[in-house]
């Protein structure tokens, strides 16, 4: 379908010769006034509009034509008004371009020819800011680069990974485990202009210190017994990326000095090697320990740490962003319950309490794997707290708010009634003095299943 464009002109003649000149490339609109002009605009919401100033009832005041133009722009600001003036009336076009915030002004006669030429241009950027609109808007607002989180301190760090992610500085994720620092460090690599290049992860704490140097620097061909042939380390694999170095504090000490060598000229030697390789790789660590203690017990070198952290993130347990957790479970049981097949799955309200209360030692890694077993286990469409293994909360429980032990209460009424009359509604309603509906609702609300 053609670009829809409006033309405003309170001369008819005008109108059918400039239809007659564009309809070929443009879903041409027309309309002789302000009145018209709104309606059309908010009917078939335009990219661009052709204005002329001189509207009715005043056509020679050019009052009428700006009005017109403050109110489309206040409909969509995004749409390019092209302006049409009189010969003597640049101090109008100008006022039009400037506060009046039109895309560009002609005088009259229009050339033709010309107008193709700003229009084409017009409808090209229109397209552009709407489609980084919409690129923005669908962007979750409490996600980013696979991270969920909406609270304040969450926000705070994909501001921070965003700048981080505009230069190559070396990079230190400090936090505890499970909060995500491997997420964090894909953030950063993913949102650089490294994005195109590998990203190397190793985790110091896994290889034997054995055979840690030569998995991250390589080796040469008979360095040592089992050295067939030349390998290249991860250091090598990583350039033209990044390389995450996770549990960094669990470096032996003479690879932190080849770590250090690193950071300060950007070489490196294979084991057994004694060629110089230069190495173009950013470097992300993460650690779960504190390394200054490490430093202060001889264990990690402090002028290391210093060329590791010269940008730090702190990560924050998930006891520290309360507000997250109902998020991220959520996510994680839409997630899951699509791939086991059991979609319609959501928690009842013991189940949700009890995700807000726990105080989560592992983090999110701890909350995806509590409810990916609920989504296994769940029997019915409602995920209970026998489901995700954790203790039911009860009223007087520390962290109990009136709401709930008021809603503990009803539940337990509702259940106890309900039993007494084999599961029948209409007479535990009449016991507890409520209608139906509100039975049913209150049923609902507090995950109540209805035999």
């Amino acid at each position: 379908m053609n670009q829809k464009l409006l033309i405003v002109d309170d001369d008819e003649e005008i109108r059918t010769q400039m239809k007659w000149a564009l309809a070929a490339d443009y879903d041409v609109i027309l309309a002789g006034d302000r009145a018209s002009a709104v309606e059309a605009f908010q009917e078939a919401r335009p990219l661009v509009v052709l204005l002329d100033m001189g509207l009715p009832p005043r056509p020679a005041d050019p009052e009428e034509g700006l009005a017109t133009l403050a109110e489309l722009l206040s409909l969509d600001s995004l749409t390019k008004v092209i302006v049409v003036t009189g010969q003597g009336e640049r101090a109008v076009g100008h006022r039009a371009v400037g506060a009046g915030g039109a895309y560009l002004f002609m005088a009259k006669p229009v050339d033709t020819e010309e107008l193709k030429i700003h229009l084409k241009q017009a409808f090209h950027i229109a397209e552009l800011e709407r489609e980084y609109r919409a690129m923005q808007n669908a962007q979750r607002p409490d996600a980013f680069e696979g991270m969920i989180g909406s609270s304040p301190v969450m926000r705070t760090m994909f501001d921070t990974i965003r700048k981080v992610a505009t230069t190559d500085a070396p990079v230190l994720l400090l936090g505890e485990s499970g909060t995500g620092k491997e997420m964090a460090a894909q953030a950063i690599h993913q949102s650089s202009a490294r994005k195109k290049g590998p990203f190397i992860a190793i985790n110091c704490s896994a290889i034997p210190e054995t055979l840690l140097e030569s998995e991250l620097f390589g080796h040469e061909k008979g360095s040592f017994t089992g050295a067939h042939a030349q390998c290249k380390g991860r250091f090598e694999s990583a350039v033209g990326g990044t390389l995450f170095l996770d549990e960094i504090g669990e470096i032996p000490l003479p690879l932190q000095v080849k770590l250090l060598r690193f950071l300060q000229e950007q070489c490196i030697e294979r084991v057994g090697g004694r060629q110089s390789i230069e190495i173009d790789a950013r470097i992300i660590a993460a650690t779960n320990a504190d390394l200054k203690k490490g430093m202060m017990a001889g264990t990690f070198r402090e002028d290391l740490y210093y060329r590791l952290a010269v940008i730090k993130i702190s990560l924050p347990a998930l006891r520290e962003r309360e507000d997250d957790v109902r998020l991220l479970a959520q996510y994680f049981l839409n997630r899951f319950s699509e791939k086991e097949g059991k979609t319609g799955l959501a928690f009842d309200q013991d189940a949700v309490r009890a995700l807000s209360r726990n105080t989560w030692p592992g983090n999110v890694r701890q909350l995806e794997n509590c409810v990916r077993h609920a989504v296994i286990m769940a029997s019915g469409k409602r995920v209970t707290v026998r489901d995700l293994e954790l203790p039911t909360p009860t009223p007087g429980s520390s962290g109990t708010t009136l709401k709930d032990a008021r809603e503990h209460l009803e539940k337990t009424m509702i259940i106890n009634a309900l039993r007494k009359h084999g599961g029948k509604v209409a007479p535990a309603a009449a016991e507890l003095d409520v209608g139906r509906p509100t039975l049913y609702d209150l049923m609902d609300k507090l995950g109540i299943k209805r035999e």
